[in-house]
């Protein structure tokens, strides 16, 4: 079971903004190749995708041959939405969702940014499904 108060280190952080961005299982070589301005040594790789399984922040996907072998394909089981969530919530600490102060907490966030239709009409859709089930 994940724990949801996990945080990446910065290496695991470049290896899931690789997988978040590319959308698709790659294997531990493709990390490897894409990851051209990598902090980390290609030969921690191992070490790195050992423990972000643990953080159950990626999942084995599949197996490629590599070679003459098999390898592992790996995908990130959380999405950078919900990792960024979950880190905001980890910062507040006790921050309660219900506190009266999430609204002026939210408005704050948005107030200076330029936000496109379709991402007001996915919030509005998100507030209007949460009065719906509150209603039931």
């Amino acid at each position: 079971m994940r724990d949801n108060k996990f945080s990446l280190t910065p290496n695991e952080q470049e290896i899931m903004e690789l997988l978040w961005s590319e959308n698709q299982p790659l294997s531990r070589s493709q990390i490897i190749e894409l990851s051209t301005e990598r902090s980390w040594k290609s030969s921690s790789i191992h070490i790195l995708l050992n423990q972000l399984l643990k953080k159950e922040a990626i999942k084995v996907d599949g197996f490629v041959k590599t070679g003459k072998n098999y390898g592992r394909t790996f995908s990130a089981s959380i999405t950078k939405g919900d990792y960024e969530a979950m880190q905001l919530k980890k910062s507040f600490g006790t921050f309660s969702l219900k506190s009266a102060d999430l609204g002026d907490f939210v408005a704050s966030l948005f107030q200076d940014e330029e936000i496109d239709d379709e991402t007001l009409n996915r919030l509005e859709a998100i507030l209007e499904a949460k009065k719906r089930s509150k209603k039931k």
